[in-house]
């Protein structure tokens, strides 16, 4: 069977909702192809679940401080049975009859099934041919990559998927990868009482960051009880029998060192790849990490009529970004001249305190010859640092010497997420560094420590470079 429409979307996660709606009342047609729960791993097993755990663990952390701050005695018990349940509730009970029926609503027409594209122009799904008139739309995003390490195909292990949702606490739980997903994950985990191991191949965990960012956290992660593995390799994994001193079978992490790490819980976090194997055989062209190759203003992938939104790009995996393109290539459909802007994309790890970045890196700066400039503070020794008994953050902002603007910018504070919006705005549109140094910030706010730095990196920026 056969159906015409003048778009085929393949995927209905983030993505896919955002052309949805973007499309409603347009005239043009619109199928979505759906393999598993509408909107995607977000809702469900990605940011609103982690982050509905990381909360809980940050409720019992601040019970504790209240000990310092306000009372002699606190006493409480981990009920990990209703944070199981508040968790499972929050991902919607993995229902995603509420997403589809609004997905819907916007006059699309809802595809179940796996979808492979035979052609730039038509997706095979459940025996039917979906036909797109106009074009196809590649939004389906990631999964978790399994790396080939002897022994851990005859484990059983975690994904993020088992572990944002989780039915148990693990006693012991080693992570695989020091990432964002591998860090809020361990710190949640800690907070509720499990033994925490993160193992990072890599020389520093939060590889993507500033350097400063991890040395911050780190304090705070190994104050949770986490111990943090780092440039020592995972080299083998293998399951340890169930003993009277272990009543239930383990999993030994063997690292490049000679070290053994035994954990009740195995979880790998060891980054994501695209979901590929939809659409490989159509001849798109792909990244050198396998990625839909995409131009990243117009989203157009390499088959003229077909675009990549999202995961699947390879050019951020934050819900909010596929929500982004979403709207770019629903308003080019409607004929628009839209065109993505990927100077200013905000990127948050939830730990405690939160990292909040954005825009380049000092060394990403340098190596696109940008004459940098650099300036730095400590947002605990901020009257709101001490108000709230903060210690040991960060903040790092890089200007371009060169044009007089701000660049890049990181924060290791409380509320750092939501501190961030004033410089994503100004990386956007390259508001002059003087005119951001005149920004009045409100006392005794966390932002309030961007002020100072931000005349720093002002009269810095004037200087003639050395």
């Amino acid at each position: 069977m056969s159906q015409e429409f003048d778009v085929v979307c393949l995927g209905g996660g983030v993505a896919g909702e955002a052309i949805a709606g973007g499309l409603r009342d347009s005239g043009l047609t619109l199928s979505v192809v759906e393999r598993e729960l509408v909107g995607g791993e977000c809702p469900y097993w990605g940011c609103v679940p982690s982050k509905t755990l990381l909360r809980s663990g940050e409720t019992l952390s601040e019970a504790d401080r209240a000990r310092l701050l306000a009372a002699s005695r606190v006493e409480w018990t981990v009920d990990f049975p209703k944070v199981s349940k508040r968790v499972l509730w929050m991902a919607r009970d993995l229902d995603g009859s509420r997403h589809a029926r609004a997905l819907e609503a916007t006059g699309a027409s809802l595809s179940r099934g796996p979808g492979t594209l035979a052609d730039p122009r038509t997706v095979e799904v459940g025996g039917e041919r979906l036909v797109a008139r106009r074009a196809v739309v590649i939004a389906n995003g990631s999964t978790a990559v399994i790396p080939p390490i002897p022994g851990l195909d005859r484990v059983e292990y975690w994904t993020n998927r088992q572990a944002a949702v989780p039915r148990e606490l693990p006693a012991s739980l080693a992570i695989l990868g020091g990432g964002a997903i591998g860090v809020e994950l361990g710190q949640a985990f800690a907070r509720l009482g499990s033994k925490v191991t993160v193992i990072e191949a890599g020389p520093k965990f939060l590889g993507l960051e500033e350097p400063e960012a991890g040395a911050a956290l780190r304090p705070h992660l190994e104050a949770d009880g986490i111990t943090l593995s780092i440039g020592d390799a995972c080299v083998g994994v293998e399951e340890v029998p169930e003993s009277p001193s272990h009543p239930r079978s383990a999993v030994a992490v063997r690292l490049k060192s000679g070290a053994v790490i035994t954990a009740d819980r195995l979880l790998v976090a060891t980054g994501r790849r695209a979901n590929a194997e939809a659409w490989r055989g159509a001849g798109l062209a792909q990244t050198e990490r396998g990625w839909l190759r995409v131009d990243a203003a117009t989203l157009a992938a390499s088959q003229p009529g077909v675009f990549g939104a999202g995961d699947v790009t390879g050019l951020g995996g934050f819900t909010h970004l596929a929500y982004y393109h979403g709207q770019i290539v629903a308003r080019r459909l409607r004929g628009e001249d839209a065109r993505a802007d990927h100077t200013a994309v905000p990127r948050v790890t939830f730990t405690d305190p939160e990292i909040a970045s954005v825009g380049l890196s000092e060394a990403a700066a340098r190596a696109q010859g940008l004459d940098v400039v650099v300036a730095t503070a400590d947002p605990a020794e901020s009257a709101r640092g001490f108000i709230h008994d903060f210690h040991g953050g960060a903040l790092k902002l890089v200007g371009d010497r060169g044009r007089g603007v701000l660049v890049g910018a990181t924060l290791v504070t409380p509320r750092a997420g939501e501190i961030l919006g004033e410089l994503v705005l100004a990386i956007k549109l390259g508001t002059p560094l003087p005119a951001l140094a005149d920004v009045i910030h409100p006392f005794p706010a966390f932002n309030r420590t961007l002020g100072a730095s931000l005349q720093e990196l002002a009269a810095k920026a004037a200087r003639r470079s050395p």
